[in-house]
């Protein structure tokens, strides 16, 4: 008897933490939506929607875009931009993301060749 009150005891809380945790921790498109700027200048307006703006100073561009996400992989994919896009750049990028804190975004490079956007997209983050 003291053993099953003990477990369910047990339970009670491992179901109260994680719930908990569920509904503090966006997911999906909700954990990147807002917009964001970085220490070059760059201010990177993410969308729940899958797409995103983008206005660069280094080097400067506006670019338009969509992205997927898979767990905590983005790929992203310009589809416009101001002016034509550099031929690295016509390609999907693909990176880790992490929220560190409530207004902060971090990424890490999985795989792309487009050396601006790798630039950008590497620097820490923090909600505008």
């Amino acid at each position: 008897m003291k053993i099953q009150c003990f477990l369910r005891t047990i339970f009670a809380c491992a179901s109260i933490a994680l719930l908990n945790a569920c509904a503090t921790a966006p997911s999906g498109p909700a954990a990147l939506a807002g917009t964001w700027t970085n220490s070059l200048g760059t201010v990177w307006t993410i969308n729940a929607d899958g797409t995103f703006h983008v206005t660069a100073t280094k080097p400067k561009a506006e670019i338009w875009g969509t992205y997927t996400l898979a767990g905590n992989t983005i790929t992203v994919q310009e589809t416009r931009r101001v002016g034509p896009i550099p031929k690295q750049c016509r390609g999907p990028g693909v990176y880790k993301f992490s929220r560190p804190n409530a207004n902060t975004l971090a990424f890490v490079l999985v795989k792309d060749v487009c050396k601006p956007r790798i630039q950008n997209v590497t620097q820490p983050w923090t909600k505008k």
